[in-house]
This record gives C-alpha cells, sequence and structure tokens, in this order.
C-alpha cells in the first residue's frame, strides 16, 4: 500500500518509521520545514517526497498536523485526494475536525476516520520520533457510523501491525469528553503545579511523585493552546471538578479535621485499587 504521511513532527515521523519497519509498504511524506524532508529520506524514514501530484496515488493518507491545519489541509487539498482512499487524521479532538472534514470527505468521494495515536512524549519534533513510539498503545478510530466496516477492520490490523497493542472504537464526543479527563488535566495540573515558588528547592528533595506529577509540565504550548481551547467545554468541567473536590481536602487540612482528611485519603486510594482493577 502507498502511504503519505502530512507532517513529519514526532507523531508523524513516529508513523512513518513504524510503518517503514513492517516492510510491507511505500511511505511518501511532506513538512512544512524542508530541512525535515530532507533528513527523514536521508535516514530512510520515509521512502519519497510527497507531492500534490502523489497524494492522487495513496491509498492512505495520515496528516499529523494540529486541528486548525488538519482542516485547512483538507480545504485546501482534498480535491487532490484519491477517491476512495482512507484519510485519518492524528488530533488530539475529534468533535471539531471531525465535524468540519466530514462533508467534503462525502462530497470528494475519499473516507475520513478521526483517529488519536495515544502515546507521545514530553519533546517534540522529528528529532525525536522513533519507529518504537506506538508499540503497545491504544490508537482510537472515530468512524463515522456509515463507513463500511470492512475498512474499519482493515484498520485495526493495519494498526496492530505497525505496534500498537490495542484498538478502541468510539464516537468523536465521547472521545473529548474521556481525553479531556484523562490527558488534558493532567497537562494543565502538571503545568500549573511547576509554578509553585517552592519548584526551585526542589533538587535533593524531590523523587518519584515530583517526577511523575511533572513530567508533561513541559509542552508544545503552540499545540496545547489550540487543544485545550477546542474542547473547553469538556476541560473546564473537569478543572471546575478538581478545583471542587481539592477544597475538601483543603478545608479538611486547614480545619485540622482529622477523620474527615482520612476519610478522603481512604476514599482516593481505594478509586484508584478499584480503577487499576487491583
Amino acid at each position: 500500500m502507498k502511504i503519505g504521511i502530512i507532517g513529519l513532527g514526532l507523531i508523524g515521523g513516529s508513523m512513518a518509521k513504524a510503518i517503514k519497519q513492517t516492510g510491507g509498504h511505500e511511505v511518501i511524506g511532506t513538512d512544512i520545514q524542508e530541512s525535515v524532508v530532507r533528513r527523514a529520506l536521508l535516514l530512510e524514514s520515509i521512502d519519497g517526497r510527497l507531492t500534490n501530484s502523489g497524494l492522487s496515488e495513496c491509498e492512505m493518507v495520515i496528516i499529523a498536523l494540529y486541528p486548525g491545519e488538519t482542516v485547512r489541509f483538507i480545504s485546501e487539498k482534498g480535491n487532490l485526494l484519491r477517491k476512495g482512499s482512507v484519510v485519518l487524521d492524528c488530533c488530539g479532538i475529534k468533535q471539531s475536525v471531525c465535524r468540519k472534514i466530514r462533508p467534503a470527505a462525502s462530497e470528494l468521494g475519499f473516507h475520513f476516520i478521526g483517529a488519536h495515536p495515544m502515546a507521545g512524549i514530553e519533546f517534540f519534533g522529528f528529532e525525536y520520533s522513533k519507529g518504537s513510539l506506538f508499540n503497545g498503545a491504544s490508537m482510537i478510530l472515530t468512524p463515522p457510523g456509515d463507513l463500511d466496516i470492512r475498512i474499519t477492520e482493515q484498520l485495526k490490523h493495519f494498526f496492530l501491525s505497525i505496534g500498537f497493542g490495542h484498538i478502541e472504537i468510539t464516537t468523536p464526543e465521547k472521545h473529548d469528553k474521556v481525553i479531556a479527563y484523562t490527558s488534558q488535566l493532567a497537562h494543565v495540573v502538571s503545568n500549573a503545579y511547576v509554578k509553585s515558588p517552592r519548584a526551585e528547592m526542589h533538587k535533593g528533595f524531590s523523587a518519584g511523585s515530583y517526577l511523575d506529577l511533572t513530567r508533561v509540565a513541559k509542552l508544545n504550548p503552540d499545540m496545547w493552546t489550540e487543544l485545550f481551547l477546542e474542547n473547553r467545554e469538556f476541560l473546564t468541567d473537569e478543572i471546575d471538578g478538581l478545583i471542587q473536590r481539592l477544597e475538601l481536602y483543603k478545608n479538611a487540612i486547614q480545619n485540622g479535621r482529622h477523620q474527615e482528611l482520612h476519610k478522603l485519603l481512604d476514599e482516593g486510594t481505594k478509586r484508584k485499587i478499584m480503577l487499576d482493577g487491583e
């Protein structure tokens, strides 16, 4: 299969490398930075450069851009895509992207499936991409309800073949609602946590808990600003809920309420055990 990849950053570059490792597909790619394309070619992460004419040859196109850029790409170049081809995005939000692109897909004759690879690190850019990034990770797919089930099954097989450990099928709305908690809230909390003035004194006083909580404080502000604002309804709801729960802990500690604090901590411990199934 001939696969085109738009955007060769951490996710797009890792997709290219993971697909190339299977040895069963031809991968052509492009990036806004010419130096990235040249490096990808030099490292044989891609087989060739993806041009406008090459889009019509691709049976699958993976768009690894920010949400707004993904929608703009389809708006500007969707007519160049091969009819019947499968087009996926890799954005961290799904409702706004799917809502804007699906009408174009129907009109232009390609299949658009919202996708979100649940893998990443605190660095970004092609230089940090690696073929093993998705090993054991979950790939979330949000196919339209009228998509041929055979295409969904083919995508499941494809992503499992390049290292993903689990394929989750859901709706764009459910994706955004859950991801506001599992990913976006964690990034907000971590980023705010390191702004404590005491953070400057952490060396020699910090261990695993500090590292766990601060790992995702270092983020790409351009991308995450867009993701947070596109999912503001669900994310602000999660932030409000966290603030309310933190107030309970704060009041119990501030007023020396031993039993109340013990109950809160015990509830949290039991909740974690239940969630982990242990």
